[in-house]
């Protein structure tokens, strides 16, 4: 058995989306400090590095990320690659062979290899899904789908394709690290933290062979 962590490590380093607040980690208390125990705070978005969107997100009176069925966040996935292409429209995902009652899709796309290289500074080129592919991956049946980048949807076109997958209960996965992982079917295990009513949270999140 082989385990991908296909998570993003969340540091002071990390990317976030434009406006986010910078991750920043702090000790309260610390050994070194003489005190009894170390004890850290965390200062960060809760849409932070490998993370799942709530309907809360972009939906008014959606649910929240502590609704959310585990039985679709963990599961057999397809990672599919779409490495030479600009976007994630529903021609492109027409040509990738995504078999027939998939229900979970993960797309590694070039998006992966700003994560391999270490880039600190945001990528607005970033490939996303496209209106048209949203529309396409309901129609598929689809109930999880998993980027690589921060976002799901372009980063000039926010509003329609997070709406269209999260008001037909589609759990998005943003954030994954996919550039160690081959294409091909796995067992996702995908678990966003418990907050209540959270719009999203980080998530570690691993493939399994």
């Amino acid at each position: 058995m082989s385990i991908y962590d296909i998570s993003l490590p969340i540091s002071e380093s990390l990317v976030v989306w434009p406006g986010d607040s910078p991750v920043r980690i702090t000790q309260s208390s610390h050994l070194d400090r003489g005190d009894v125990a170390t004890a850290s705070r965390l200062e960060m978005s809760a849409h932070i590095g490998t993370h799942v969107d709530a309907p809360a997100h972009f939906v008014r009176g959606g649910s929240g990320i502590d609704t959310l069925d585990l039985g679709t966040l963990v599961g057999l996935a397809l990672v599919a690659e779409a490495w030479d292409v600009d976007a994630l429209t529903a021609d492109v995902l027409a040509e990738l062979a995504i078999p027939l009652g998939a229900e979970r899709v993960l797309f590694r796309t070039r998006n992966s290899d700003l994560w391999a290289r270490g880039e600190c500074e945001f990528c607005e080129g970033f490939v996303a899904i496209t209106e048209d592919g949203a529309r396409w991956l309901i129609e598929r049946g689809i109930r999880l789908v998993g980027v690589d980048y921060l976002s799901v949807a372009p980063f000039d076109a926010l509003v329609p394709t997070h709406r269209i997958l999260l008001e037909a209960g589609i759990v998005v996965v943003e954030g994954l690290n996919l550039g160690s992982v081959r294409p091909g079917m796995y067992q996702l295990v995908c678990l966003p933290l418990k907050i209540v009513g959270g719009d999203g949270a980080p998530a570690r999140t691993i493939l399994i062979d």
